[in-house]
């Protein structure tokens, strides 16, 4: 049986790639190191976006593990441009998952290189894995296991979350760990 934890950063002060957590977000990196220290993790992958790294920071450190980056789990790109609509963009992309706007990516496209990060953690021999990325992609990654999952899911989704996908066969079990 191996474990892949999912997480989504902690708050941070906006979305571009070298974004800082806020203070309460790197108060909220300290309790999930606390809350992760326990799940025997042996390796760890993050999004190379500065929240995402600076989420999972405390948890290396106190493991004395060192954080593999890994460029396929950045956020999702909706559209190239700023658009005033873009939640309801969002919405439509969960329903057709094949839809890409100019500039943008596709849902299947990235749940496709997020997928590839969990096939890498699962053929990787190490059993207690954390990825660390961003709200759209994880949802995409989790409906990628179970297509329940869509835009309401997303929209729940806190700042810090965690998912715990047990695998003991090629599909796993998820469950939401984390309790905002």
């Amino acid at each position: 049986m191996k474990n892949v934890y999912v997480v989504r950063h902690c708050k941070a002060e906006g979305q571009e790639p070298g974004a800082k957590l806020t203070e309460a977000g790197a108060a909220q990196a300290e309790q999930l190191a606390q809350f992760l220290i326990r799940k025997d993790i042996d390796s760890i992958i993050s999004s190379p976006f500065e929240r995402a790294y600076r989420t999972i920071a405390p948890l290396a450190e106190g493991l004395g593990i060192e954080v593999e980056l890994d460029e396929r789990l950045v956020e999702r790109t909706l559209s190239g441009s700023d658009h005033p609509d873009w939640r309801d963009m969002l919405m439509r992309a969960y329903e057709d998952l094949d839809l890409s706007y100019e500039g943008g990516e596709s849902s299947n496209a990235a749940m496709d290189r997020a997928v590839g990060v969990v096939e890498k953690a699962l053929n990787s021999g190490h059993r207690n894995v954390v990825l660390v990325s961003h709200g759209n992609l994880i949802s995409l990654l989790l409906k990628h296991y179970d297509n329940r999952i869509g835009f309401r899911e997303w929209e729940a989704l806190t700042n810090p979350d965690v998912f715990q996908l047990r695998f003991i066969e090629d599909k796993p079990n998820i469950r939401r760990i984390w309790a905002d």
